[in-house]
């Protein structure tokens, strides 16, 4: 089962993806900035953002429950509302 979520932070496109069969994946405008391949432990992806001169960072916790897997982004320590694409 794979699921996707998205958000723009600034006009940068924010794609969070997780496969159980190719593990989660954090890109930022279609570059894949981490992935790891997590079974057992939530994975927390991290990344920036490129702005000016300044790097801003980004963070992505993946939840697993008995449901399905939930996402929280955070950009400059602070949440950011993500769209659940698939």
């Amino acid at each position: 089962m794979k699921s996707i979520w998205e958000a723009t932070y600034e006009n940068n496109v924010i794609r969070i993806e997780n496969n159980w069969f190719s593990g989660e994946k954090l890109f930022v405008n279609n570059q894949l900035q981490d992935f790891q391949v997590n079974y057992f432990n939530p994975p927390i992806l991290t990344g920036h953002i490129k702005n000016n001169q300044e790097r801003i960072g980004i963070k992505a916790n993946l939840q697993q429950g008995f449901f399905g897997v939930n996402c929280i982004l955070f950009v400059d320590d602070e949440q950011i509302a993500l769209k659940k694409v698939k």
